[in-house]
């Protein structure tokens, strides 16, 4: 029986439609797909536009598709691109490889916030993800915050504070964002990654992606992953010069290689290479970035492909875990940008904010300095003779009051360009808060004036006064009656991280700026600038002066670093171990006291006169011109 050609045309059809249900895309890459469609959205890019990745992320971005490995782990800086990789990753999964997905946020509103700026953004772009999403613009219990399901496959985002919401889940991928965010312990039920990855155990390609900017040494979960990797990864450039081939490190000033420019000029910026000693710049950087390679300690290295390949060339088995360590010289960000945020952070001699050039520039984790080294006989015999009350680079004057039950300890500070501070007077005055008396001998000593060394005659400009304690109506009223933008009641949050003082903008209901001091911020500014030797920015200078004796440098020096578990977490925190420490207390407050001056109040400190003719020479020195000499950029 013979089949004419239109009845065979229809068999092939309907054949091909059955088969339909069996046929699988062609295996690619993550950087292969999203180069074809991932989208940068408007929402969460500088760029509106189709991706295009640096050449660093492309061997980031085929570790996480490849089946072969179980976890990827990413010690990194600010601004390069580890979110966007991350969520390009989660349309590849859903997309093209139909995994089920899990993403977890510190907390629940990080969680919520990363959907509405990440997630909902690349579902509405990304046109290939929209094929297997038929929930996409609509409202459905399947594309929620929280859930969002395809053809295939789901993904759920989660914070991760709450045992909860590590169970009842089986995934084969999991993500984990700013790991340094999360509890150490979760609800007493484990540490977090732990918690997580056991949400994959039973797929057959389990993968585990784990990012973050690392924190403090010793404290740092994602420095914890980065060191248990099978092999750590770094980024290696070839030398314009000579071809060299290295990772691009910071390096310290006296090291043969790194970032160097000369004097404070950040326009000077160039890396000087470990090789040849010859420098470069940062668009002779960009010229050969593409010849870059991610190369492990052991001299295996990732080729174009995403082949793992040993120092021979051959190729080899995949590790299980990798990790990479980035940071932001690698990016588009210009060395000049890096260089000038590193010297505005030394210029403000707040180790704050050194602290988050280290953690969010280079990616590396903060060493805190524990205070062992400030020794109290070593700070009395700095005391100093001064030529008048008020030596002659103090700008303003601030007093911070420390409020006990049976007296006040008030404190005067002057302080000059780069918070530079010189102690003024310390007394006591006793009597009962409850009673009006004492606190009119506090009016009388906040009205206190001081002598310039150029003549002047100063006043308090300032004045904080600890809100805690049994008596903060009596401070409130205090408050009002000396004027409430000069008596600025404070109280501490302890917590890592807050701002030295953060002043509210409107008045509260008792009618005063109730201010709030992040006391272990503050505390760990004033031990780092107890440790600084040279006058100058973050300097502190203190009188000899019998107000400021044994006892007082006693307690300046009486808080140590103690390693502490606070809600599941371990954290580095003030501890005076029973030791009398009111004059830090007041020197607390009279940092908080300057800052509010300057954020709140327009006190600018840059109008200090110079402290000394020898000063004022060597300010006036003309400014060096870029030479590229090697010697020169060696100096910085």
């Amino acid at each position: 029986m013979s089949i004419t050609t239109e009845t065979r045309k229809e068999i092939e059809r309907s054949v091909r439609r059955g088969l339909k249900v069996l046929e699988k895309p062609e295996p690619v890459r993550l950087s292969e797909w999203a180069q074809e469609n991932f989208y940068l959205s408007a929402e969460s890019s500088y760029i509106e536009g189709r991706w295009e990745a640096y050449p660093y992320q492309i061997g980031i971005m085929d570790c996480m598709s490849n089946d072969d490995i179980r976890s990827v782990t990413m010690r990194k800086s600010a601004r390069v691109g580890y979110t966007k990789m991350f969520v390009a990753a989660v349309g590849y999964f859903a997309e093209h490889k139909r995994r089920n997905q899990v993403i977890f946020q510190p907390v629940d509103d990080d969680a919520d916030d990363f959907v509405k700026d990440e997630i909902d953004p690349m579902l509405r772009d990304c046109v290939a993800v929209q094929r297997v999403f038929p929930y996409f613009n609509t409202k459905s219990k399947y594309n929620t915050l929280s859930k969002k399901v395809f053809r295939g496959s789901t993904l759920d985002i989660r914070g991760g504070k709450a045992a909860k919401n590590y169970r009842r889940l089986s995934k084969d991928v999991v993500y984990y964002d700013e790991v340094d965010g999360f509890d150490r312990d979760i609800e007493n039920e484990g540490d977090p990654i732990t918690l997580g990855d056991k949400r994959t155990e039973g797929a057959t390609f389990p993968k585990s992606i784990r990012g973050s900017t690392p924190k403090i040494k010793g404290e740092s979960r994602i420095d914890e992953l980065y060191e248990a990797a099978d092999q750590r990864f770094q980024f290696h450039v070839p030398c314009p010069h000579c071809e060299h081939k290295q990772p691009l490190r910071w390096g310290a000033k006296d090291a043969s290689y790194g970032m160097k420019w000369v004097g404070d000029d950040p326009n000077t910026a160039a890396y000087l290479c470990e090789a040849c000693g010859g420098l470069f710049h940062h668009e002779d950087y960009v010229r050969v970035w593409d010849l870059g390679a991610w190369v492990s300690d052991d001299g295996t290295w990732i080729d174009q492909e995403g082949y793992f390949r040993d120092s021979s060339g051959d190729v080899v088995a995949a590790p299980e875990h990798v990790a990479f360590h980035i940071w932001t010289a690698y990016s588009l960000t210009g060395w000049r940008k890096i260089v000038a945020e590193f010297l505005t952070a030394k210029r403000s001699g707040d180790p704050g904010k050194l602290k988050t050039f280290v953690n969010t520039t280079l990616g590396e984790a903060w060493e805190e300095d524990t205070g062992e080294k400030t020794d109290a006989q070593a700070l009395m015999m700095r005391r100093e003779h001064y030529a008048a009350p008020a030596p002659r680079g103090v700008v303003a004057i601030v007093a911070s009051v420390d409020t006990q039950d049976d007296r006040f300890e008030v404190q005067y500070d002057g302080y000059g360009r780069g918070e530079e501070r010189w102690s003024l007077g310390y007394t006591r005055l006793y009597g009962d808060p409850s009673r009006p008396l004492v606190w009119d001998k506090l009016a009388e000593a906040l009205r206190r004036t001081f002598r310039r060394e150029d003549g002047t005659i100063m006043q308090v400009a300032v004045a904080t006064q600890d809100h805690g304690g049994h008596y903060s109506d009596e401070v409130n009223k205090f408050s009002r009656r000396m004027g409430i933008r000069f008596l600025i009641p404070v109280k501490g949050a302890s917590q890592y991280g807050k701002p030295v003082v953060v002043m509210p903008r409107k008045k509260n209901a008792k009618g005063v700026y109730l201010s709030e001091v992040g006391t272990d911020t503050a505390k760990s500014v004033l031990y780092q600038r107890y440790l600084i030797t040279d006058p100058g920015p973050g300097y502190i200078h203190w009188p000899v002066s019998d107000e400021f004796d044994r006892k007082y440098f006693d307690q300046v020096t009486a808080e140590k670093r103690k390693k502490k578990i606070v809600k599941g977490r371990q954290l580095t925190v003030w501890d005076a171990g029973g030791r009398r420490n009111e004059a830090t207390d007041c020197s607390v407050y009279s940092l908080a006291a300057i800052r509010i001056a300057q954020q709140y109040l327009g006190l600018d400190l840059s109008v200090a006169p110079p402290p000394s003719e020898s000063n004022d020479t060597k300010s006036a020195a003309p400014k060096q011109r870029m030479r590229t000499a090697k010697s020169k950029y060696l100096g910085r």
